[in-house]
């Protein structure tokens, strides 16, 4: 049976709750996730962001609650500037991918999808500037590269904490990936556009989120900064609405 220490008891008289240990952390990480991936699903606008926000808040409480620190986040700020260097190099080269990938004709037909015939150029600039960074990158690099990657690295080592938080990953894109089949016709000419078509759909983003997952996971541990996965998974995603705007 564990003793309480003097740190307990301090902590006691002073009204601070006792840290919780790093499994039971990454449970309580867990349940948090599955009711933010149901709700950022359901809500849009300025809800979503504000819902992201806090969930982002959260985890970083549930780590801290557990013993963490922001360097176990990835956010020390002894790093920020390596990680701001990793992120600018990122950004370049996803945007030289992007355009070699929209010049050329065996490549141009990735780019498709049937969701920009009903949205204007507004729209899109939110979604990449506004929707992308706070409502998808904030929370999922906070959540999986930051807090889960955190917790997990602190008692099992980069390996589990990879493998842990790319599954984990992997799986938040269920619900997202529901339309995959039908909504890019990339996809609908590999799969077709049938009950079991949309199984594979899922089926293959979570398996590609979920590589995904590792990449940003060793990107975070080579650069010892969060803000580098950060910089990739934006780039990824909002020079993606952009070419599948500017090419539909």
């Amino acid at each position: 049976m564990r003793r309480s220490t003097a740190g307990d008891a301090g902590r006691r008289r002073h009204g601070c709750p006792r840290r919780i240990g790093t499994w039971p952390a990454v449970g309580v990480t867990v349940a948090v996730l599955v009711a933010a991936n149901l709700a950022l699903h359901r809500w849009t606008g300025l809800r979503s962001l504000v819902t992201a926000v806090l969930v982002s808040c959260l985890l970083l409480g549930v780590l801290r609650w557990a013993g963490g620190t922001l360097a176990d986040a990835g956010l020390a700020r002894a790093t920020l500037a390596r990680g701001a260097r990793w992120t600018l190099a990122l950004i370049g080269l996803v945007g030289v991918v992007y355009l070699a990938g929209a010049l050329l004709p065996a490549t141009r037909g990735l780019f498709e999808d049937r969701r920009y015939a009903t949205i204007d150029g507004g729209e899109v600039m939110l979604r990449a500037f506004v929707l992308v960074p706070v409502g998808t990158v904030l929370v999922e690099e906070t959540a999986f590269r930051g807090v889960l990657y955190g917790l997990v690295d602190r008692v099992r080592g980069a390996v589990w904490a990879t493998a842990v938080s790319s599954l984990l990953f992997g799986l938040w894109h269920v619900l997202p990936s529901l339309r995959l089949a039908t909504a890019k016709p990339a996809v609908t000419s590999v799969v077709g556009d049938s009950g079991s078509a949309a199984v594979l759909a899922v089926l293959g983003a979570v398996l590609f989120t979920a590589a995904a997952g590792v990449l940003f996971c060793e990107l975070r541990r080579r650069s010892g900064s969060l803000l580098a996965p950060m910089g990739l998974h934006w780039a990824v995603n909002a020079f993606g609405y952009l070419a599948g705007y500017l090419l539909r």
